[in-house]
């Protein structure tokens, strides 16, 4: 018996429904870029901490230890020097803020950081030290 002319439609729907299908599979796979470039995906970190795309073993040391010397050595200055400002906050809690001349850069200290008492609004001399968190003045003396 023959089928109906609307049935016959359906089934040539459903047959390009299934090969649009195993096309699309077929390009899936051709074009996946799944694990295949893992040079192209790996980030190494040079001694600075700065992202780059070469291995440690052809990054230049010398120059990045030269570098980092260098920043220790200003490091090392900045905490030398003294600096001077107004203490612009106090808490009872045993931490206050200073306000440096130059910049107006607030400055966090500690109450045990104090050589001898202070007060809100004097005028202050500290050493600057670098902390994870910002700077905080140390060895602090009224002028």
């Amino acid at each position: 018996m023959a089928d109906s002319f609307s049935k016959k439609e359906n089934n040539k729907k459903k047959e390009k429904k299934q090969q649009d299908k195993l096309s699309r599979r077929e390009e899936r796979k051709t074009n996946n870029n799944k694990g295949k470039d893992l040079d192209d995906m790996i980030i190494y970190i040079d001694i600075n901490g700065n992202f780059t795309s070469l291995p440690p073993h052809l990054q230049n040391r010398e120059e990045d230890s030269a570098k980092a010397e260098q920043a220790k050595k200003a490091r090392a200055e900045m905490n030398e020097t003294d600096f001077s400002g107004v203490v612009t906050y106090m808490s009872e809690k045993g931490y206050g803020f200073i306000t440096e001349d130059n910049s107006t850069e607030n400055i966090f200290f500690h109450y045990g950081q104090l050589s001898e008492p202070v007060k809100k609004h004097d005028l202050v001399t500290y050493q600057k030290e670098r902390t994870p968190k910002g700077y905080q003045a140390t060895e602090i003396k009224k002028k």
